[in-house]
Formats: structure tokens, C-alpha cells, sequence
């Protein structure tokens, strides 16, 4: 039996196809997405009342939903995939660093996106200002991200892993490689070498034709 992925071009669900890929398991995608109607969007509904993408559906039957758990599940179902490091310490640290950017870089961005929802204002010039402050905190949480987890050279070491794929997934979103290319070129020399390796260029490909 396979697993079952909901995702979109574009979205988050990119990162658990690189993982799911690494592992070696055999899955099926459904597209679904908030943003395109004519998905399978009541469908995702009736599993996930949250309707995120990426939700992944397990052989038996069991739902995940969130970025970050689903690698971190997918690393400790299969080890050899190497998506979480082998030591104790290197394997905290890589958990740590996948809930840091699920708390407080994809998040950042659902106020960047949707900033209605975080507000009782209405006007366009009060929407704009909670989306400036979401996007200047975001950008500040990934210059603490890039300062805490260092790269050698990958953020999991010697071969990228579940950080280093959320990691250029996410930073992709809402103005975030422009200003790391700025603030912290180094960093974003990472997260091009990830964007090529072999392990993770065809999905990126398919998902954002580069």
C-alpha cells in the first residue's frame, strides 16, 4: 500500500515529496489546496478540517498534517534515508531546527498571507501594516535561524536533510531569499546547493520550474 499526499505546485507539500522520495516509499498526490477551487479541497475537509497542505495519509489509514512532523516521522520510520542525522545530538538539533521554522517562519507567513485573519481592521492600509510586521518578523526569524543552525556543509551535514529541504521550501515564501541574500549570503549559498543536489532538484523542478 502507498501513502497519500495532498499537496499543490508551489506549496509545502514539496519538502514530504523530497522526503517520501529519500525513503523510498511508494505514494500517491492528490492536489488540493485552499487557493485552487477546483481541487480536492472538501476532500482534504472531510480528513484534515484544518484543509493544510501538506496532509499525508499513511498505509494505514492514519493522518499527519504539518510540515515538520511529517519529516520528522518520515526520519525515524526510515533511518538509512538519513533525513534526520544519525547521532543523538545532531538529530536533536535537526528536530529542533524543523519545529523553529514550522513556530516561527511558517507561521510568519500564514499572517503574510492571509492577514485578515489576525485583525478586526478591515481597511487595506491596516491590512498592509500587519502584513509589513509579519514579513519584517519573518525575515528577522530566519536571520536567528541562519545565525543558530550552522551548515557543514548542509544543515545536516554531509548530505542535505528534512532541515535543509523545509529549510529551501520555506524560504522561498514572501520576500525571504532576497533579503537572506543580503543579510546572510552564506546561508543562502546553502540553500542553493540544496536546491541542486540530486536528492531534492527534481521535485523542486516540478514545483517551481527552477
Amino acid at each position: 500500500m502507498s501513502y497519500i499526499l495532498y499537496g499543490s505546485r508551489g506549496s509545502g507539500s514539496a519538502a514530504v515529496e523530497v522526503g517520501l522520495r529519500v525513503c523510498g516509499l511508494q505514494y500517491r498526490q492528490i492536489r488540493a489546496s485552499t487557493w485552487e477551487p477546483d481541487s480536492a479541497i472538501d476532500e482534504l475537509g472531510r480528513i484534515n478540517p484544518m484543509r493544510q497542505v501538506p496532509t499525508l495519509v499513511l498505509p494505514d489509514g492514519t493522518v499527519m498534517s504539518e510540515s515538520a512532523a511529517i519529516l520528522i516521522y518520515l526520519g525515524l520510520l526510515v533511518p538509512h534515508s538519513k533525513l534526520l542525522p544519525d547521532s543523538a545530538s545532531a538529530k536533536a538539533q535537526a528536530i529542533r531546527g524543523l519545529v523553529f521554522i514550522a513556530a516561527n517562519c511558517y507561521s510568519a507567513i500564514g499572517i503574510n498571507d492571509y492577514p485578515e485573519r489576525w485583525t478586526t481592521a478591515s481597511t487595506k492600509p491596516a491590512l498592509e501594516k500587519v502584513r509589513q510586521g509579519a514579513r519584517r518578523q519573518l525575515h528577522r526569524n530566519w536571520e536567528i535561524f541562519a545565525d543558530t543552525f550552522r551548515a557543514d556543509p548542509y544543515l545536516s551535514g554531509d548530505a542535505p536533510g528534512a532541515l535543509d529541504f523545509l529549510a529551501t521550501v520555506v524560504t522561498r515564501w514572501a520576500g525571504t531569499r532576497a533579503h537572506l541574500a543580503q543579510s546572510r549570503p552564506g546561508f543562502m549559498d546553502v540553500m542553493r546547493r540544496v536546491d541542486a543536489h540530486e536528492s531534492a532538484a527534481p521535485v523542486f523542478r516540478e514545483h517551481w520550474d527552477a
